[in-house]
């Protein structure tokens, strides 16, 4: 179905330099779906503590499941678990700002400040892994957006899930930017004994400018790598992702940023190169003018080079083998630092036969105490 042309408005919405207070999109750019676009113009009324007015709310949603089924060649698992949608870390370059177009808000500020909770996710996983038709394999957490964002202080969402996965001793696989992730690390630890949890700490740049311009909610990076020698120090397989690599802007850090993994106990690594799919391109070109300045240029530049001529081409930037000579080397620089260091490159396989029901789920008593597993 084609879709009808958008009417453009133009509204005089404060355009900010530099963003708002705390946050990395400097503007708030119209969906995809909407029909009507609106065309922001500095109007001459904006005042200095106008930028402090882009305030997170959250609303609370009840979906009906809470395990996504994922069908992609570009991920190694086939679910996941989203506690909730958009991200107060604010990550301007994050690949899944554009599901917020989905729901007629901004990829823009709207994903960053306009959250939603899904306070019964525990009870809905209790559900779906008690269903007897379930059928085991690793769950992924942290692969759309943060479930240690800021909220998690308050909401508990993600404790929660934990908790259920623990009770069935489910496998599971975490990836985030914050070291708020310590505060679950008795329940995570558990998992960790009986070999279903591994975790990852995303660090982007080791430089805490650059991280706080380009993630301004995120942890600190040094408070990531103290998160990572926490985990370890706990028993949970570790690991650290240099990602995004952005060429002109980040890359040269990459053995940087995998020695202080190393240091930090760190057992396996990994990186990606930075994607920007749909708004996402104009989004993070509007930050990197106003943060890079001259650089900008020569950083879209490269991007595109590892794109096939494009902002964004999955098929080149996402390729099992690196098609540009650019990605080329990163791999080869990666790989070459791996061996160097003694990472391991490949990340530890979780087991499948602790998983149990317990007996409040119908589970059947064991000579030993515990429900049996199916």
């Amino acid at each position: 179905m084609q879709k009808r042309p958008k009417s453009h408005v133009v509204i005089p919405t404060k355009r900010r330099t530099g963003g708002a207070r705390g946050r990395a999109a400097q503007s708030n750019v119209s969906g995809r779906y909407e029909k009507v676009a609106r065309d922001a113009f500095d109007d001459g009324w904006a005042t200095g503590s106008e930028k402090d007015r882009v305030k997170t709310t959250v609303i609370e949603e009840s979906p009906r499941k809470i395990i996504n089924y994922v069908d992609s060649p570009f991920v190694d698992f086939d679910r996941s678990i989203n506690p909730y949608r958009g991200c107060e870390h604010g990550c301007i370059y994050c690949f899944a700002r554009p599901t917020h177009a989905y729901y007629g808000l901004s990829p823009g500020l709207d994903f960053e400040a306009k959250l939603f909770a899904k306070p019964n996710a525990a009870a809905l996983l209790e559900r779906e892994l008690g269903a007897p038709g379930y059928k085991l394999a690793p769950i992924a957490i942290g692969t759309n957006t943060d479930p240690y964002q800021p909220i998690e202080r308050q909401r508990r969402i993600m404790r929660g899930v934990l908790e259920t996965l623990q009770r069935f001793r489910h496998p599971v696989s975490i990836l985030t930017k914050s070291n708020l992730i310590e505060s679950d690390i008795d329940v995570i630890g558990d998992l960790a004994r009986h070999g279903v949890v591994k975790a990852m700490l995303s660090i982007t740049t080791l430089d805490a400018s650059l991280a706080r311009a380009m993630e301004p909610r995120a942890s600190a990076p040094r408070k990531r790598l103290e998160a990572v020698a926490a985990l370890a120090e706990a028993g949970v397989p570790t690991g650290v992702m240099a990602a995004p690599m952005i060429p002109g802007l980040n890359d040269h850090e990459l053995e940087s940023i995998l020695e202080a993994a190393r240091d930090a106990g760190a057992a396996f690594v990994g990186y990606t190169i930075i994607r920007l799919p749909l708004e996402v391109s104009d989004l993070f070109k509007e930050w990197l003018d106003e943060a890079a300045g001259a650089r900008a240029a020569r950083v879209m530049r490269a991007i595109r080079e590892m794109n096939g001529g494009r902002d964004y081409d999955p098929q080149w930037s996402r390729a099992i083998k690196p098609r540009s000579e650019r990605a080329r080397l990163i791999d080869m620089r990666f790989k070459a630092a791996c061996r160097r260091l003694g990472l391991s490159t490949k990340t530890p396989k979780l087991r499948l036969d602790a998983f149990r029901r317990p007996v409040e789920n119908g589970g059947q008593l064991s000579l030993f105490g515990e429900s049996a597993r199916p």
